[in-house]
């Protein structure tokens, strides 16, 4: 064991690990400025010179501009690898306490150097307390393993980069791409067989390409993505602007200037959190700001967790509050890293389907089946670009998300070792055995005053939205509903649906994530594995 190792581990401050790659991210948007300075200049060049110097002056201003815009793919990719060992860093450091405590448990001492003797003051050396100090010093050796393994990645990745800037950082891929609906596993082999530098190429290139594409590690398309984020609020803009410029707007462009509205501060809210530089780090792996707009965002890397949530939300959930949604993945993950610190987890929020707005949509299943085939591609995809040992993936799905997860897992199958069910309407499923995951990994829970326990069949509840119900009492409020049978099928939170039920306290619809609630640590404890 190393008394290096073991002091430097015990004083590191990962956290200014995590500032330092933030720092580099935000070197992005300067060189975007200057890249979109130069191509003003070009442009005027072009505009009063012509002849053969004009035509090389132009030709050597195009190179630099590739060069500069293939530096930014470099910079996320710091931010990546920094994020990551800040990460592994403290997971080492909360398993070095963990190792310490172990031994003062014991009656043990840990010395400055990492050693491990028994406390003269309390207990005598004996055979049980030779075995306990081999525990902890496994335990010790265990933890500064980690953090050197999480040191050597960070530092494999960076002399890659290191190289690139003498050599090129990008050079063009060999024909050929995969379709955005390709399997993950196809999608993974494709991009295994390109070199950095032709990654590269394609990230800062073809980025709408390849922040879609399901089976690509997740770094790659968390750098695609961030690339894109000044095109899709530059879209939401001038949307905007187009609203705006019919006088008077009439009450369905006001309705459509409110939405627009709500997505350009939801994905501003987004912006702030993948740029905040925050433990977890934020991974961008799909956004859409078309119509209610879409958003796949990860809090911690999944391609490098042991334990991996991926949350989809239910209904009228779009653009403007994933930030919301994001939080109650992040109120999950908080959870787990309270049980569980020696243990890397990573949660995702998927809201990549047309979520239900209205009584009407709600009351169908048409827009679960629709999301099926990619929900299923995505829990693929996770587990195709996973580096090391497969995680534990667990999919949680609420209210209508639910029925999202059910139908995928039921239709298609889901790349899952574990279900979790909250505020269900049900899931398309009569029994647990249906959704293909393995038995005892069916979870639900429902709290005591959801209302949704009490939700009459659809047909019923469409003729009391034209009565003149309110629509979110007519989802959820209308009395009187009996027995196991919901929206879509048998309740999952009813133990006669064969799966597992953890409580929930009081909290309505949406106080699953309070702080608090026993179903907050139900859903932490079913991600860990415990």
């Amino acid at each position: 064991m190393s008394s290096v190792g073991y002091r430097q581990l015990w004083a590191v401050d990962p956290g200014g690990w995590r500032v330092a790659g933030a720092a580099w991210a935000g070197l992005a948007g300067p060189l975007d400025r200057s890249l979109g300075e130069l191509r003003t200049a070009t442009g005027r060049l072009r505009g009063g010179w012509s002849g053969a110097a004009a035509t090389a002056a132009d030709t050597r201003l195009s190179g630099l501009r590739d060069e500069l815009a293939s530096i930014a793919p470099a910079l996320i990719e710091v931010d990546q690898v920094l994020a990551e060992l800040a990460g592994g860093l403290a997971v080492a450091k909360a398993r070095l306490s963990q190792a310490v405590a172990q031994a003062d448990a014991a009656g043990l001492l840990v010395d400055r150097s990492g050693g491990v003797r028994v406390d003269p003051a309390r207990f005598r050396p004996t055979e049980r307390a030779g075995v306990a100090a081999a525990g902890v010093a496994a335990a010790l050796r265990a933890a500064l393993d980690g953090a050197a393994a999480a040191d050597r990645a960070a530092a494999d990745r960076l002399d890659d980069l290191a190289r690139a800037a003498g050599t090129g950082w990008a050079s063009p891929p060999p024909p050929g791409r995969p379709a955005l609906d390709a399997a993950p596993a196809l999608v993974s082999a494709w991009w295994s067989g390109l070199t950095p530098a032709q990654r590269r190429w394609l990230i800062a290139r073809e980025p709408a390409l390849v922040g879609r594409l399901d089976g690509l590690p997740v770094a790659a398309r968390d750098q695609a993505n961030r690339l894109r984020l000044d095109v899709w609020r530059g879209e939401l803009l001038a949307e905007r602007r187009r609203l705006l410029s019919r006088v008077p707007p009439g009450p369905l462009a006001a309705i459509r200037l409110r939405g627009v509205v709500g997505r350009l501060a939801g994905l501003d809210a987004l912006v702030g959190r993948l740029t905040a530089g925050d433990a977890p780090r934020a991974y961008l792996l799909g956004l859409d700001p078309a119509g209610e707009g879409r958003a796949v965002v990860a809090l911690g890397d999944p391609d490098h967790a042991d334990r991996v949530l991926t949350y989809v939300p239910g209904m009228t959930a779009g653009l403007d509050d994933a930030p919301g949604e994001l939080g109650r993945a992040a109120r999950v993950l908080e959870r787990c890293a309270a049980l569980a610190p020696g243990e890397r987890s990573a949660a995702v929020l998927w809201l990549d389907y047309d979520a239900p707005d209205f009584l009407t949509e709600a009351a169908s299943a048409g827009q679960a089946r629709d999301a099926g085939p990619a929900l299923h591609r995505f829990q693929e995809g996770l587990r195709a670009s996973h580096d090391g040992p497969p995680a534990r993936q667990t999919v949680l799905g609420h209210s209508y998300g639910s029925l999202v997860v059910g139908v995928a897992a039921r239709e298609h199958g889901l790349a899952a070792d574990a279900l979790v069910f909250v505020g269900s309407p049900g899931v398309g499923a009569s029994h647990a055995a249906e959704l293909g995951v393995p038995p005892g990994e069916v979870w639900a829970s429902s709290a005591p005053d959801d209302v949704i326990r009490a939700a009459r069949p659809p047909e019923e509840l469409g003729r009391r939205a034209l009565f003149g119900a309110a629509p979110l009492a007519a989802v959820l409020g209308w009395p009187g509903r009996t027995g196991h049978d919901l929206w879509f099928g048998h309740d999952p939170a009813d133990p006669g649906f064969g799966g597992r039920v953890f409580s929930s306290g009081r909290g309505g619809h949406t106080g699953y994530w309070e702080a608090g609630n026993p179903a907050l640590d139900g859903m932490a404890r079913v991600v860990l594995g415990r």
